[in-house]
């Protein structure tokens, strides 16, 4: 691949720009908003200029609702020798292309599994998509001189490619993405009148759970409405835990010793489900998750603690496999949880011991 069009200049399509350009592919850059254009490309994401011909590949990088009618109108006046788009949802896109009687061979689908809670792109960067999985539709249809150019796009964003049929895709992603959306949602908005006291006390389990629902509701909308059906299907389950969660805790509350019994059975059981279902969740790089042991330090907040951290702990010889960070209320510290292998625990407690860090157990 020697050159691009990038047409939607929002974090995806300047991220995939921007990695494109850093290997050498002339990208040319447009959007409805031109302003938006220019600011990508002085982002380093490409030109923002109209290509003089046909490019290899033309990225369609619109929100879902108007994926179609860009992609169509993209071929029609045969601006690009294969077209992909990277909307959330597939299924959808394409039969509206098939019934605007398009011929779809030069035509794939695709989903980058990668985002951020910003948008626009000025939130871009060139390694979003790195060590991500990356989502391609093909069908009996599909030309494979666009299934490789395809290719060549995931990988020089370095990301991971899956193929999968476009329906499947979006019941996968109404599952993982866009049903956990809506309930991050819908527990955040039980803090919007919540008492200040409450909210005061609010620590790192309140905010791994919210944390999606800071995301653009007119970007969310566009999403959920190309996939409705699957998530409604998955939010009605939901509801009928929630039913029988509630009607377990009102058990607990009884004083009749065998309902507070089965109301505990109730909520064991819901718990050991959740239980098995996140080990299924993968883990770094994507693979079988592991067991990791904490180390838990406490730092003040102040520049170049966590580099410090780090140093030390390569300094000993451990890896930090993952890491969090849990601030501490109306104090200016918090606790760094450096997750790391349960042998190297020991080893690192006590070379970070031994270089002055206060240690949690």
């Amino acid at each position: 691949m020697r050159t691009a069009l990038v047409i939607g200049t929002g974090l995806i399509g300047t991220s995939a720009a921007i990695a494109l350009s850093q290997r050498g592919v002339a990208v040319h850059l447009a959007d409805h908003d031109p302003e938006q254009a220019r600011t990508a490309a002085a982002l380093g994401a490409g030109m923002d200029e109209v290509p003089d011909g046909p490019v290899d590949l033309a990225i369609v990088a619109a929100p879902p609702a108007h994926v179609a009618g860009v992609l169509a109108d993209a071929m029609r006046r045969g601006a690009a020798r294969g077209y992909i788009d990277v909307a959330s949802v597939k299924g959808g896109p394409r039969r509206e292309l098939e019934a605007r009687g398009l011929d779809l061979s030069p035509y794939i689908g695709t989903h980058p599994m990668s985002g951020r809670e910003k948008s626009g792109p000025l939130a871009a960067t060139g390694d979003l998509f790195e060590g991500r999985p990356w989502v391609l539709t093909p069908t009996r249809d599909t030309d494979t001189e666009v299934l490789n150019l395809a290719l060549e796009l995931v990988s020089h964003c370095r990301a991971v490619p899956v193929v999968m049929d476009a329906d499947a895709h979006d019941r996968a992603v109404a599952l993982v993405s866009h049903m956990p959306h809506l309930v991050s949602s819908m527990v955040a908005a039980r803090l919007e009148h919540a008492e200040e006291a409450a909210v005061r006390l609010c620590g790192q389990g309140i905010r791994d759970v919210t944390r999606i629902a800071a995301s653009d509701p007119r970007m969310w909308i566009d999403i959920l409405s190309a996939n409705p059906g699957p998530v409604a299907d998955l939010l009605t389950d939901v509801a009928g835990d929630l039913e029988e969660t509630v009607r377990a805790l009102r058990a607990l509350q009884s004083s009749d010793e065998d309902k507070r019994r089965e109301g505990g059975t109730g909520i064991e059981d819901v718990l050991r489900r959740g239980n098995a279902g996140q080990v299924r969740v993968p883990g770094k790089h994507g693979s079988a998750p592991r067991a990791y042991e904490t180390v838990a330090v406490l730092i003040d907040d102040q520049p170049g603690q966590l580099a410090r951290i780090f140093a030390d702990a390569g300094g000993v010889g451990v890896n930090i496999e993952d890491v969090r960070i849990e601030h501490a209320t109306g104090q200016q510290a918090g606790l760094v949880q450096l997750m790391v292998e349960p042998k190297a625990a020991p080893v690192l407690t006590a070379g970070l011991r031994e270089r002055g860090w206060s240690i949690r157990q």
